[in-house]
């Protein structure tokens, strides 16, 4: 294993090749990486397809099946999704503070091969932003490249959020869903993805599919990046195989025992940890390790409650039901036995109804901790408490750790 400060390798590194050299400028990102080389987009298309590689958001769509629906001709853009507005995460940024030659390779690269006259880059980090900006001095890409920043509100990291956001309107997913290839910068074919998936790609096209395929599992081989935090010794980001057990991260970062949520705050909680890590199910590549000290059920009201407050405001779901599953797991954690029944029948009301993803996620992390913690649950509601405080383990913006 490779350790520099919070940053670390399990295997081989790849995205985080020359971690030990701080950040890479042009001349030493060429030194380790090599040169890119020109494909075409049929040659883009293969190799995603060779390899099964998926977008390292949190929908971890194929990225072979978004350059299929693109149309031959007319793309417009080429934009990289920096927001990383998941609280938790932090593999985004630290790819465009330490890497940002690696990411700008894999969206350039894309876009001629594209024929997209623009590559746009959505930051709300002041650092990354003043990193690519510097990367930018050192190229010629013989394409308008942009880097904008945008607000960094949860729900403005949704691929339509982005897009509005980039257009001068407000950073939230509008109702309509329609595909970014379809209607995307500026109503036109777009080819949107996040930072970690630009900077794959920029390694594929280099290793080509069996180099890439070295590693990992064979249904989606290569590396991943994940982001660990919570209740362990050593928090951080972790470039692993695809397919690496949970419990070997757990056991690199010094996790304490106890459930550990996947996939950030639109994920689910987990309190058996023989699992491996591959997308769709690590999703955003997220980790968190609550232990056994803290309060399971005061832990997620604290979540719910900041997941309510990022509510774009535009639908019943998120705006009234959101509000609702506080006030229940609130009454809940209290001890009253109606907080149970009422978030179940919320919880039951909400999913596929919101005007964005954020709805059903929030229901979706909430409806399994109420599995998860059910000991926990039968020792408030019978008015003993589960006897631990509310520490603050799980991460929340502008709130207590």
């Amino acid at each position: 294993m490779i350790t520099v400060d919070d940053t670390r390798v399990i295997g081989e590194a790849r995205v985080l090749a020359g971690l030990d050299q701080g950040r890479l400028d042009r001349q030493r990102h060429h030194l380790i990486h090599g040169p890119l080389p020109v494909l075409t987009r049929d040659d883009y298309l293969r190799l995603c397809e060779a390899v099964g590689l998926r977008g390292r958001g949190g929908a971890a769509f194929p990225v072979a099946l978004k350059l299929q629906d693109l149309p031959a001709r007319g793309v417009e853009a080429v934009v990289v999704n920096g927001s990383e507005s998941e609280p938790v995460s932090r593999k985004d940024r630290l790819l465009l503070t330490r890497w940002p030659h690696l990411v700008l390779d894999g969206a350039v690269g894309l876009a001629h091969a594209l024929g997209a006259p623009h590559v746009l880059i959505a930051v709300h980090d002041a650092d990354a932003a003043t990193s690519l900006r510097e990367a930018l001095v050192e190229r010629d890409d013989r394409l308008a490249i942009e880097v904008r920043e945008i607000p960094s509100r949860f729900v403005a990291g949704e691929a339509r959020a982005v897009l509005s956001a980039l257009e001068g309107g407000d950073a939230v997913p509008p109702g309509r869903r329609v595909l970014p290839t379809r209607k995307g910068y500026h109503r036109r074919p777009t080819f949107l993805s996040n930072v970690e998936t630009f900077a794959q790609l920029a390694v594929l096209a280099r290793l080509g599919a069996r180099g890439f395929s070295s590693t990992g599992v064979i249904t989606e081989p290569g590396t991943q990046l994940l982001t660990i935090d919570g209740a362990v010794q050593r928090p951080g980001v972790i470039e692993t195989p695809t397919g690496v057990p949970l419990d070997t991260v757990l056991q690199y970062a010094g996790a304490e025992p106890g459930p550990v949520l996947l996939g950030g705050y639109h994920g689910r909680w987990l309190t058996q940890t023989h699992v491996t890590l591959q997308r769709p199910e690590v999703s955003a590549g997220i980790i968190l390790a609550l232990g056994q000290n803290t309060c399971p059920l005061g832990e997620v009201t604290r979540v719910a409650d900041w997941l309510r407050r990022q509510s774009a405001g535009q639908c019943g779901p998120c705006v009234f039901g959101l509000a609702s599953l506080v006030d229940d797991f609130a009454r809940l954690t209290l001890g009253e036995r109606r907080g149970w029944y009422d978030a179940q029948r919320h919880l039951g009301l909400i999913p596929g109804r919101g005007a964005c993803a954020h709805p059903d996620g929030a229901a979706r992390f909430l409806t399994s901790a109420l599995e998860v913690f059910d000991d926990d649950v039968r020792r408030h509601v019978s008015g003993q408490g589960c006897g631990r405080p509310v520490l603050g383990v799980l991460p929340v913006p502008g709130g207590a750790r």
